[in-house]
């Protein structure tokens, strides 16, 4: 019973650490697209997608050595010393001045994204493995850490910066963010308990990175590299993305892209649960089906094009005597042209629109008085198609698929304890490293194709092709693993109708 009780303080604990590194590990999303948007720094887009993803990279290479040092050590003694190093870099992030100070800063407070692994390994060993993916999923709950940055860091930086009239009191964001990480790490100290795996103490260093040289931890990292890099990308991306495609403030933004962090961090518990009990491989289906239906939805722009149309021809010679928007006359001779909708262009974003539309009409090209040849063009034709990728279709959108990705969160590990049940902190720190490059690769990636196409919705068509991808590859193994364990019921199941299954006598 007590026991019991621990590991439900624990856990209590634990996904309150991680809910509170999480956010101070995407704190950069809002503070440089603040910073951009104000002025007060002059970068460019591919040098802000850096800064974003800076703080990842670190969180990403750290995961391994800090799941190795969790399984040796213990989660207590590693989570708290974590958080207390970790607040040094966010603390000084408030002085930094030049860009190359952003980015030393940036690495260092990035180690707060090597928490997860810690805490993966760390609340695991406190529970059986028929309730681990629950448990990990209820911990998951601390991705939420990013809706609290960004809906919480726009407010605050609008307080603390008096609605823009004090600009330079942004470098108290930081500070806050540091005081948090040390407050948390004194209660988690003295309100946990220890415990290690029993029987890894006395494995080598070699014999606790074994699991690399298998081929299905980097698959379970590659499904981790959707799901949770480009979760923890999007809930940073999102923010600028809001302000440009739709005109919003940087407060406005942050909100809205809680919509997409606050519920995927959330349901990442529910997520556990019905990896528990329907089975994680079927779970990984669903969730990358629906990313890949949502990401190629999202593919199409928010756009408005001006294209050649068909136009009116002279059918004889002649003069032109008289030209109109709705006609053109050439002697006796009377051609009629479509004007342009006088309303069309105002209610474009006035009015609530799914699909494309789109309007056409003519622009007379001859004056009164020409000499007109026959097949002359006497007025040019104009189609214009208009896409309105209206906000709130966008940001539902965008919704299906951060909750797709919460729920493929708590899938994608559940896998660990079942294949690696004395190996969870390292095999998930693997996971973990290549989960975290997404999250640190996808803000770079998004920068620099948008830097060279000028389209935002590039990163759509990414990561629906790399949703694609990671089911393909699962359908294989999962296909050859049939084959391998079950070539009787697989042969049935691709017979043709016409040889029928034969009954085996009773």
């Amino acid at each position: 019973m007590q026991d019991r009780r621990r590991a439900i303080q624990v856990l209590i604990l634990n996904t309150l650490a991680f809910t509170i590194c999480f956010a101070g590990w995407m704190m950069n999303g809002v503070l440089i697209t603040y910073l951009v948007d104000n002025d007060i720094f002059l970068w460019d887009k591919a040098q802000m997608g850096w800064l974003i993803g800076i703080p990842v990279l670190t969180g990403s290479l750290m995961r391994l050595p800090v799941g190795v040092l969790t399984d040796k050590y213990g989660g207590r003694r590693v989570y708290t010393i974590l958080m207390l190093i970790s607040a040094i870099p966010m603390f000084m992030t408030g002085a930094a001045n030049e860009y190359y100070q952003f980015v030393f800063a940036s690495l260092g407070f990035g180690l707060t994204g090597a928490a997860f692994a810690v805490g993966i390994a760390y609340t695991s060993v406190w529970f059986p493995k028929e309730r681990q993916g629950t448990a990990l999923g209820i911990f998951g709950v601390g991705n939420a850490g990013a809706a609290l940055t960004s809906m919480g860091a726009p407010v605050l930086l609008k307080w603390l910066t008096d609605n823009g009239a004090n600009v330079d009191g942004w470098r108290t964001l930081p500070k806050i963010y540091a005081a948090a990480l040390v407050v948390m790490a004194i209660i988690f100290y003295f309100l946990t308990y220890e415990k290690k795996i029993a029987h890894s103490a006395g494995l080598t260093l070699k014999q606790r990175l074994e699991p690399l040289k298998y081929v299905r931890v980097w698959r379970f990292g590659l499904y981790y590299f959707l799901v949770f890099g480009a979760f923890v990308a999007l809930a940073q991306w999102l923010v600028p993305y809001y302000v440009n495609v739709y005109t919003m403030s940087v407060a406005s933004a942050g909100l809205m892209a809680s919509i997409f962090s606050l519920p995927s961090g959330v349901i990442r518990a529910l997520g556990g649960w019905m990896s528990d009990k329907f089975g994680a491989r079927r779970i990984m289906y669903w969730v990358l089906g629906c990313c890949l239906f949502g990401c190629a939805l999202l593919c199409v722009p928010r756009m408005d094009i001006e294209s050649p149309g068909s136009g009116v021809t002279a059918a004889r010679a002649g003069t032109v005597t008289f030209v109109s928007d709705t006609l053109v006359r050439i002697d006796q001779r009377e051609y009629k042209i479509r004007p342009e909708p006088a309303a069309w262009r105002k209610n474009q974003d006035n009015t609530f629109l799914v699909f494309p539309s789109g309007e056409f009409w003519h622009s007379p090209v001859v004056s009164v008085g020409d000499k007109i040849v026959k097949k002359q063009l006497l007025a040019r034709g104009i189609t214009h198609l208009f896409f309105q990728a209206n906000i709130w279709i966008f940001t539902f959108l965008v919704f299906v698929v951060g909750i797709m990705m919460g729920i493929g969160k708590a899938a994608v590990y559940r896998h660990i304890p079942d294949y690696y049940p004395d190996q969870i902190g390292v095999v998930g720190g693997i996971v973990g490293v290549v989960g975290d490059l997404g999250g640190f690769v996808c803000p770079i990636l998004f920068g620099y194709m948008l830097k060279w196409t000028g389209i935002w919705t590039t990163l759509w068509i990414f990561l629906a092709v790399l949703s694609f991808i990671c089911l393909i590859w699962m359908h294989y193994v999962v296909q050859k693993m049939m084959h391998k364990n079950a070539p009787v019921l697989m042969r049935h199941i691709e017979d043709r109708h016409d040889h029928p299954i034969e009954s085996t006598p009773a």
